[in-house]
């Protein structure tokens, strides 16, 4: 495919997502940075705290953040460290282990999130009406089985399809 058309809609599209994606990621920093967490610190509390029993297999970690094995084990043993998240052995599988939020944990996310709901509300979805809103989110999550079918590994809600491989 040979494309010349520099104001192509496929470059808008990707051109503007890269856009919105980092203004709301600057936007959102200073909260987080507050609570002294960086941002792949506050992905891992908050996917730990939004999993069931608020804890992962660090494999499937690994794969909703989109972060290496290597990545995730430092990201686990630097919150570790601070005390917001345990590893726990996996009891039918020796080779495996879970990164659970610990209640530090839970109180450091509890201590960010009023005021990071407040910005996401302020930048982001309060600027969309209800129907945008649910269309959009829509939109997000079939683009995303495609780029990264992995995000959802290890989720057992209804919504949420397995994915093979992951």
């Amino acid at each position: 495919m040979n494309v010349t058309n520099f104001d192509d809609a496929r470059l808008t599209a990707v051109g503007l997502l890269a856009e919105v994606h980092a203004g709301l990621m600057a936007r959102l920093q200073p909260a987080l940075a507050a609570a002294g967490l960086s941002e792949v610190d506050f992905e891992t509390v908050i996917r730990l705290a939004r999993s069931p029993e608020q804890r992962l297999r660090m494999s499937d970690l690994a794969a909703q953040t989109g972060l290496s094995t290597s990545g995730v084990t430092r990201v686990v043993d630097r919150l570790e460290r601070e005390g917001l998240v345990a590893r726990q052995a996996c009891a039918h599988d020796r080779r495996a282990s879970y990164a659970v939020l610990t209640d530090a944990g839970r109180e450091r996310l509890e201590s960010v999130l009023p005021q990071h709901v407040q910005d996401i509300e302020d930048c982001f979805t309060g600027l969309l009406e209800a129907k945008e809103l649910e269309a959009f989110l829509g939109s997000l999550r079939k683009i995303r089985a495609v780029v990264r079918p992995c995000a959802t590994a290890g989720a057992t809600s209804g919504d949420v399809e397995p994915v093979p491989g992951c």
